[in-house]
């Protein structure tokens, strides 16, 4: 049944939004509960927008025959047919091209590692694909949480952290304990972490941007100790929440990243407990604007998008929660327009929510969603995909990123996305081209007739700079040709030269620790240790007594490593004097703390 939106009136044009549900073959395979993640990627390079996914509890055949990487492939009209591979599932994945071959690779965490070959067997992964979405190559060694407790992870997202020109992955824990781990990728299948901390609890969602403007990978995430993190471009993050609202004792909810004010840096949105939708504006200095406006102060949302949904130029905010999907339109100044509210069969909460994938080329973002549908203590996930109704009535192409003031570092990787408008029957491909002296060019190619898929991962030239770039859009028909420009100027900065030193050469063992630590909280630690070989860290009682591993690593490694005051049995311990051990092959460091109590 069609579900119409309302009627938008802007410079003079009138837009219809509608949404109908396009789920046919979404059934298979049936899925179970808890939470899982959904990617909108074209994975098979046929033009077509494909759902993936590692799937939620029942993944691998745990009561469904979810398993592996789930691959839903979109026939360009929202039709889907699945294809699985891999005994494993339970988390969250990203899908990017990390080797440069040209090929979508897989980035996943999950909760069930169960499978008996390097496929699988590791709560985080990279896999390489091989362009059809079917067949995966592991491609993951040093990737290792540390933590020999380890629970899970899940949440995960590719960034070129570095700006080296390879694709960096990220992930954040599933439930409790884990926390967050970065991994930089060395362009050869191994990978050493630049960032993390162990413990802290999070609603299990990460993802990249660049806050900040500045051209280096920051990163968002749902979590007890933070949300938003500022990049420094060499692989290492600092907290910038600022003046934003508690996160509480699982993180704020359901984020989202995205440029509202069109200002070049990215926005936050997200939810609160109590249900509400707020965004808060990036103002410089881990300093927030809250431009929420007459969004709801409490709700049944559980999660954000933010996306341009009616192609005025505005960033426009989408929430999902409790069966119930809304969507508020923005003006750019921080006032939000309820646009519409549809609901999910049953009663449905939040599972997964992703915008933005156009699965009939009609040009307008469509919805996918997996809602825990039915009553009682046997509810059951379902994935939907809705699809905006809109028919074009001839070709048009607009850019959704970059849209101006952003700044990228020239020798690193970005993604370019666009949405295209192909009438009923036809196929359009897409030509790039970059100028750097502004909108008269002269323009050089990106790419000469790549497929209409939404998204281009573009590996910025080296030698260029300026402060006025634009990409030009030009879709073409057997038909037809429609052109169009970034609405303003973006930056590209000189390259910087990543010194794999930074990270990798041999260094001083070190632990930083409190000395004393006050009350129920956790105890944060931060250690480097000097690679290559395994190093460990633990936490023992006055009398020598072992009370619990929090970390181990291999390599150099810089960790923010967190310690829930617990001991291995998860008992809380009694207070006293304990000493923080870190040791490895050629080092041993102890530090006395004091626990109040």
């Amino acid at each position: 049944m069609k579900i119409l939106l309302i009627l938008i009136v802007c410079f003079g044009l009138t837009y219809s939004l509608g949404y109908v549900e396009s789920s046919s073959g979404l059934q298979t395979p049936a899925m179970e509960g808890g939470r899982t993640e959904l990617e909108l990627v074209d994975i098979n390079l046929d033009g077509h927008p494909d759902i993936l996914s590692i799937g939620d509890h029942g993944s691998p055949y745990v009561n469904t025959q979810e398993h592996g990487i789930m691959v839903w492939f979109g026939n360009g009209a929202g039709s889907w047919t699945v294809y699985q591979n891999g005994d494993f599932g339970y988390g969250g994945i990203a899908i990017g091209d990390v080797n440069n071959d040209g090929f979508p690779d897989a980035g996943y965490g999950m909760h069930h590692n169960y499978s008996s070959t390097d496929f699988g067997d590791s709560i985080m992964e990279v896999a390489l694909g091989d362009g059809t979405g079917r067949n995966w190559t592991p491609w993951d060694d040093g990737i290792s949480i540390g933590d020999p407790n380890s629970w899970g992870m899940f949440s995960t997202d590719f960034g070129d952290i570095d700006n080296d020109g390879d694709l960096d992955v990220g992930s954040i824990s599933f439930g409790a304990d884990d926390g967050v781990h970065i991994f930089r990728n060395h362009r050869n299948g191994t990978w050493t972490q630049s960032f993390g901390w162990l413990g802290g609890n999070s609603q299990m969602e990460f993802v990249f941007g660049d806050v900040n403007a500045d051209g280096r990978a920051d990163f968002c995430a749902a979590h007890q100790y933070g949300s938003v993190y500022l990049g420094d471009g060499a692989g290492s993050f600092t907290l910038a929440d600022g003046n934003l609202p508690p996160a509480g004792t699982t993180g704020r909810r359901g984020p989202a990243l995205g440029d509202v004010d069109n200002d070049g840096d990215q926005d936050f949105a997200f939810c609160t407990s109590s249900g509400s939708v707020q965004v808060w504006a990036w103002q410089g200095s881990s300093t927030w604007a809250n431009v929420s406006g007459s969004l709801p102060s409490s709700g049944p949302y559980e999660a954000t998008q933010l996306c341009d949904m009616n192609l005025d130029g505005f960033m426009d905010v989408c929430a999902f929660g409790d069966s119930t999907v809304s969507v508020w339109l923005g003006n750019g100044a921080g006032v939000w327009t309820h646009a519409v509210t549809f609901y999910t069969p049953g009663s449905g909460t939040w599972s997964a929510f992703r915008v933005g994938g156009d699965a009939d080329h009609n040009g307008y973002p469509d919805i996918a969603l997996v809602s825990r549908e039915g009553s009682g203590y046997n509810p059951v996930n379902h994935l939907h995909f809705y699809k905006e109704t809109s028919v074009p009535d001839s070709l048009f192409i607009k850019a959704v990123y970059p849209l101006g003031a952003e700044s990228f570092y020239a020798g690193s990787v970005a993604f370019i996305r666009w949405v295209c408008g192909v009438p009923v029957g036809q196929t359009a491909t897409i030509k790039l081209e970059l100028s750097i002296n502004g909108t008269g060019g002269p323009w050089s190619m990106i790419t000469a007739g790549t497929v209409n898929n939404g998204r281009y991962q573009w590996s910025i030239p080296s030698g260029i700079s300026s402060n006025n770039c634009y990409i030009r859009y030009t879709a073409m028909t057997v038909s037809d040709t429609a052109v169009s420009l970034t609405p303003a100027a973006y930056r590209i900065l000189p390259m910087v030269s990543v010194q794999e030193t930074k990270l990798n050469t041999p260094a001083r063992a070190e632990l930083k620790s409190p000395f004393i630590i006050a009350g129920s909280a956790a105890a944060r630690f931060e250690i480097t240790a000097p690679g290559p070989g395994k190093a460990r860290l633990s936490v023992y009682d006055c009398q020598g007594r072992f009370v619990k591993d929090l970390a181990k690593t291999w390599g150099q490694v810089r960790m923010m490593v967190n310690w829930d005051l617990n001991d291995i049995r998860r008992g809380l311990v009694p207070a006293g004097i304990y000493y923080v051990v870190f040791e490895g092959e050629n080092f041993r460091i102890s530090k006395k703390t004091i626990l109040l109590r």
